[in-house]
């Protein structure tokens, strides 16, 4: 578990420092405005598999009440 941890605390400090500069990709994409178009697609990506994942777990949940029965 301390080697998981250890682990884990080295490769969060390795990745902040990364974090903090801004890539150039991302500015000129928010000067031109198509960041909102990046940020529109991966929300309704999200929004579709958050869906998908809900109606499989009713399904599911369904067939496991009709083989409990």
């Amino acid at each position: 578990m301390k080697k998981y941890l250890i682990s884990l605390l080295f490769i969060l400090s390795s990745i902040s420092p990364s974090i903090a500069q801004a890539p150039e990709m991302a500015d000129a994409m928010r000067s031109n405005g198509k960041i909102y178009v990046v940020v529109a697609v991966l929300t309704i990506v999200l929004a579709g598999v958050l869906f998908y994942l809900i109606s499989l777990d009713s399904k599911i949940s369904k067939l496991e009440k009709e083989l409990k029965d």
